[in-house]
């Protein structure tokens, strides 16, 4: 017997709040961090959709995720410049991020990305400077370059599936793949050799 509309939980409402709340956190941490003369660009699948929509606002992918880019040495600025904003700084397992508030999860965080170094050790190369960025409407940009060599760098399978989202809109093409050092360009000759896998 078929379910009345809303009897599984479903609300749009819910729907479109969640993307809001993932849009105001980053908004709010970018200020704050840029108020403070904080050094920074967003990463991330926040990054791919920002490049993704100045080509097809309909090919944007939402994502839960807030990832920013900043130095090792201004995390103490940014910790106080975002506690400021209701973040709260948390560290474990070699992760670092800023919950949304004393009771915030893991989901509901900033996630941070050191520039200049790796997240993992055996990543094929370290994260970009901040100064591998542009301006965005309302927040600094990690230029699509970089963004292009962190998610081969990282190459799981939402950094395919970002990849692939900034192919589909031709941001990136085959030419790049003689622009990237050899192992990133061999990863990015595999998706367009396999295109929807």
């Amino acid at each position: 017997m078929a379910q009345p509309p809303g009897a599984l939980g479903f609300s749009l409402d819910r729907m479109v709040q969640a993307v809001e709340k993932v849009r105001q956190r980053l908004l709010r941490a970018t200020a704050a961090l840029a108020g403070a003369g904080v050094s920074y660009a967003l990463v991330g699948g926040n990054a791919v959709a920002a490049w993704v929509s100045t080509v097809d606002a309909t090919a944007v992918r939402n994502t839960a995720d807030v990832d920013i880019l900043i130095r090792r040495s201004d995390l103490a600025a940014s910790t106080a410049a975002l506690a400021t904003v209701g973040f709260v700084y948390k560290e474990g397992a070699g992760v670092h991020m800023f919950v949304d508030g004393p009771a915030g999860k893991p989901r509901d965080a900033v996630h941070v990305v050191f520039a200049g170094e790796k997240v993992y050790p055996d990543d094929l190369s370290a994260s970009p400077d901040v100064t591998e960025s542009r301006p965005a409407e309302g927040f600094q940009l990690v230029s699509l370059e970089a963004l292009v060599r962190m998610k081969l760098t990282a190459f799981r399978d939402k950094d395919r599936t970002h990849l692939r989202d900034l192919l589909d809109v031709a941001l990136i093409d085959p030419s790049w793949v003689e622009r990237l050092p050899l192992e990133l360009g061999a990863r990015l000759q595999h998706l367009i050799d396999t295109p929807g896998r």
